[in-house]
């Protein structure tokens, strides 16, 4: 069976630069490949996130020197840029909400 989406992943910090680009896979579902593309965010993310940061603080970091993954298809509209921010509420306010 052939696979309809592919996922590509730019570095925020090489911005333009598509000799930093990477192939992370092929997927048979638009939901498949949404799901890989989000899980790329979110471990960056997860991985740069400080107790007590701020999520406009995050979302900078994020924007600077995170992978940015965007898919190839059929039809695609998501953005790994909304999905960041959306994502670095979510954990700053549950991260902090915690500590309280």
């Amino acid at each position: 069976m052939e696979k309809s989406y592919v996922v590509y992943v730019d570095d925020n910090f090489h911005y333009m630069n598509e000799e930093e680009r990477y192939k992370s896979g092929d997927y048979a579902t638009l939901e498949e490949a949404v799901s890989k593309c989000r899980r790329i965010v979110y471990d960056f993310l997860e991985g740069e996130y400080k107790p007590g940061m701020l999520s406009k603080e995050l979302y900078a970091q994020y924007c600077m020197f995170g992978e940015d993954p965007f898919i190839r298809g059929p039809s695609s509209d998501f953005s790994a840029w909304d999905y960041a921010k959306r994502r670095c509420d979510e954990l700053c306010r549950s991260q902090n909400d915690n500590n309280s």
